[in-house]
């Protein structure tokens, strides 16, 4: 049976918004990650068929597909070609589905997948200015649902969407603070562990320096300091932007071949891409699709959910993971065991590839058969992904 599997899997380390990534164009930044994935697992560049990524602000010095442009950064082969994606956050995700798919059906036999984002230097919108998006077809869809005012330009805003979910499954301030602290605390403990450090490419900076970790993680937040922050999206809200995703910059890559190939090649699976799938939910609340795609993806693979022994579900706010665990009534000790984007950030292109990489690694330093991996996408969409340990 001809499969998909994963045989290298790294990423940079997630900086904050300004801060220690600032300086590296998001293409250096892509071919920085490419490099070290043919490093690390021994992949002939020239023998790759494509290399699929994901990036959601295409446009600048993100823009004329780079994909295409970070292959040449990385001094590869000419002769390697590449593919720009956008599922909005899940675009790396999605990446890694596209390849999943493409070695399935025999059109290639080694793909890359990955992705990036450089917040800092590409701003999250840019790429809307001079132009809106949204039709006047769509406009007259959605105007005056619930949580759209009829007078609003923008008929869709997570900040919006998390705070329509706390009210749906009735998530306190307080809960949310909580969540968002224990994001920050497993979070300094994998790094006090020294988890992070196989899957991690440190990137060298112009000033001579070496960056190595995520700089995200807060060690000094309390609940206090949680419960002073505002709540901007609504003046009776929940949400803040501790409970919230951070902004940042970074990149994350897999690569991704058959089991025959790989032997051949000697080249050792580090899992199989069992289940791949994605959904769709409402645009307005937008954050919900995780849930469906979930039970998608557990109907497909023949698997229920107590047979999953890690659960990576994006931080996008602190509501989506805790409606997703009311919903799938999943062990929350499984889920996201080493922090997520609320404290580790979200370079929204790169984070699907960068969950996923943070995800094996937990899989095979705890012996874990099934991983799944889910989160939600602009538009209201979401893909889910369980991989097998081998």
């Amino acid at each position: 049976m001809v499969d998909a599997v994963i045989v290298g899997a790294v990423r940079t380390p997630v900086g904050r918004r300004k801060g220690s990534l600032a300086t590296v164009h998001p293409v250096d930044l892509s071919a920085h990650v490419l490099r070290a994935l043919a490093e690390r697992t021994g992949i002939d560049p020239a023998q790759v068929d494509d290399v699929v990524w994901g990036c959601v602000s295409q446009v600048g010095e993100q823009s004329w597909n780079v994909a295409r442009n970070a292959v040449l950064a990385a001094g590869w082969p000419e002769t390697v070609p590449g593919t720009t994606v956008d599922r909005q956050c899940g675009s790396s995700q999605q990446a890694l589905h596209f390849a999943a798919a493409t070695v399935l059906a025999g059109q290639a036999d080694l793909v890359v997948a990955g992705g990036v984002e450089s917040m800092t230097r590409v701003p999250m919108g840019s790429s809307v200015h001079g132009g809106m998006p949204f039709s006047e077809q769509i406009l007259a869809r959605y105007r005056g649902v619930a949580g759209v005012a009829e007078d609003s330009p923008l008929p869709f805003n997570q900040g919006v969407g998390a705070e329509l979910i706390a009210q749906r499954w009735r998530l306190s301030r307080t809960q949310l603070d909580e969540f968002a602290l224990a994001s920050h605390e497993k979070a300094a403990a994998a790094q006090d562990a020294g988890a992070f450090e196989a899957e991690l490419a440190p990137v060298a900076l112009a000033d001579g320096g070496k960056f190595e970790a995520d700089e995200g993680v807060r060690r000094d937040t309390s609940l206090e300091k949680l419960g002073e922050l505002p709540t901007p999206f609504h003046p009776d809200g929940v949400v803040t932007a501790g409970s919230a995703s951070q902004i940042s910059d970074g990149a994350a890559a897999l690569a991704v071949t058959t089991s025959e190939w790989a032997s051949r090649h000697g080249l050792r699976p580090l899992a199989r891409v069992h289940t791949a799938v994605v959904a769709a939910d409402d645009p307005v609340t937008m954050l919900t699709a995780p849930i469906p795609a979930t039970a998608k993806a557990l109907r497909r693979a023949g698997l229920g959910i107590e047979e999953i022994g890690v659960y990576e579900v994006n931080e996008a706010f602190a509501p989506v993971p805790l409606a997703w665990l009311a919903e799938t009534e999943a062990d929350p000790e499984r889920l996201n065991p080493r922090g997520g984007a609320i404290a580790l950030g979200h370079p929204l292109g790169g984070s699907g590839a960068r969950i996923m990489t943070t995800m094996l690694a937990h899989m095979r330093d705890n012996g874990i058969r099934y991983g799944l991996q889910t989160m939600c996408e602009g538009g209201g969409m979401a893909n889910a992904t369980i991989v097998e340990l081998l």
